[in-house]
């Protein structure tokens, strides 16, 4: 076999390779069902930050350090009765309030393990592993996500369920 075929054909495998990967991780991803999401703020940019402060009468301390730009984002979310976000992930953290209803929100390291969040409270997705919220109530459940995201990655990666 002459070398200039045997590079395309080379060539046409690895790229079926590639295409076969990523039709396999669509296939596997799960669905969200009963999911509006509306982007309220974003992506905005936000340069390298090194912030660290302490109120001291009130025994409150914050830090947030980032390397390289970031992409900021305000995201609202409702989710209906019986609703879930199917399993994503997110490559950065993400502060989550909850606006009405109850979340219930299981992640890919225990599956079966319920974190339960009622209005009036939040809770962080730290960006390391796959996620799912599902709304088990019968009211809306609203959501209103901050989130902090290297600078040109998607804010969203759908996963298969684990």
């Amino acid at each position: 076999m002459n070398r200039k075929r045997f590079k395309t054909i080379a060539v046409g495998v690895v790229g079926a390779c590639i295409c076969g990967v990523l039709a396999l991780r669509m296939a596997s991803a799960t669905p969200n069902v009963g999911l509006n999401t509306t982007i309220v703020s974003g992506p905005t940019r936000l340069e390298e930050v090194h912030l660290n402060t302490h109120n001291v009468p009130l025994d409150h301390a914050f830090r947030l350090k980032t390397k390289g730009p970031s992409n900021v984002y305000v995201a609202y979310n409702i989710l209906a009765p019986g609703g879930q976000t199917g399993w994503h992930s997110h490559p950065g953290p993400s502060i989550i309030s909850v606006r009405s209803g109850v979340a219930t929100g299981y992640d890919s390291d225990a599956p079966g393990v319920p974190h339960v969040y009622a209005a009036g409270t939040s809770f962080v997705d730290d960006g390391e592993g796959a996620h799912l919220v599902r709304n088990e109530g019968n009211v809306n459940l609203e959501l209103v996500a901050f989130q902090v995201l290297p600078a040109g990655a998607p804010r969203r990666i759908d996963e298969p369920a684990p």
